[in-house]
């Protein structure tokens, strides 16, 4: 069992960069009246306390999200702000949405949400945190779910892949999974986030995906200062299969306001 725990990080510049692009796919999505599905092969929790002693042992989302509300990154009509208010608003000042409550937030009652978490505790608490939005919550590996489910009904939607990569081989394993399931769900949009880390080891990984020629394909990268030192990430990434039209907007926006830190 892997010992990952997200409350550490909620809400750090990497969630900033993830949570906004997979916010704003999802609103672009939903525009259609058409249903569509959500997948999260590694949803977490879906519920963290900025205020949580881990949360402030850290900083993280002192220098994250807290810094981003503070500097207006994040008008009232964009995608992220109207889901993390809504979480605010029922869960108190303090709560912060993962993915799974973003996506919780932002889809209509006819959508479907598929999540996959394998740690005891962060899966009830996940469990609990979605109950109200009619989620299917696996205690699984997402990695076979996936291909379980895929290609889903209704057949539009995102795949969010998301792993702790607390495993080396994580990074080999990806590129031929998402080329699997690229072509078991080929108009799926597949999104799949990534650490930046003083070594680069994500390279070998985005070349491998490039290599592919996947259609509609986008990456965007972020850099940001260390957490604390010592500490190995720098940035964060998402590579993108069958991005939607005009996501480049987002990709520039968020560049410039990570350039300014």
């Amino acid at each position: 069992m892997l010992s990952y725990q997200h409350i550490y990080h909620a809400g750090n510049l990497a969630d900033v960069q993830k949570h906004a692009l997979l916010a704003w796919m999802l609103d672009y999505l939903a525009r259609k009246d058409k249903p569509l599905t959500y997948v999260e092969t590694h949803s977490g929790r879906g519920l963290y306390k900025l205020d949580a002693a881990e949360a402030v042992r850290t900083g993280e989302a002192a220098a994250g999200i807290e810094r981003a509300r503070r500097d207006g990154w994040f008008g009232a009509d964009h995608p992220l702000s109207k889901a993390l208010s809504s979480v605010q608003a029922t869960h108190g000042a303090q709560a912060y949405a993962g993915s799974p409550l973003i996506a919780g937030n932002l889809l209509r009652d006819h959508d479907s949400l598929h999540l996959a978490e394998m740690h005891p505790q962060e899966y009830e608490a996940l469990s609990l945190a979605v109950s109200r939005f009619g989620a299917k919550v696996y205690k699984q590996d997402g990695y076979p779910l996936a291909h379980s489910l895929l290609p889903p009904t209704p057949r539009r939607g995102l795949l969010l892949i998301d792993p702790s990569y607390e495993v080396k081989s994580e990074y080999d394993r990806l590129p031929g999974f998402i080329s699997k399931v690229h072509r078991k769900w080929n108009v799926g949009v597949i999104a799949l986030w990534y650490p930046i880390l003083t070594d680069g080891r994500h390279k070998p990984m985005i070349a491998a995906l490039r290599a592919q020629t996947l259609p509609k394909a986008a990456c965007h990268e972020v850099r940001f200062p260390a957490a604390r030192e010592g500490h190995r990430m720098i940035g964060s990434g998402m590579f993108i299969v069958n991005a939607p039209f005009g996501i480049q907007d987002e990709f520039m926006r968020l560049s410039t306001l990570f350039e300014r830190l």
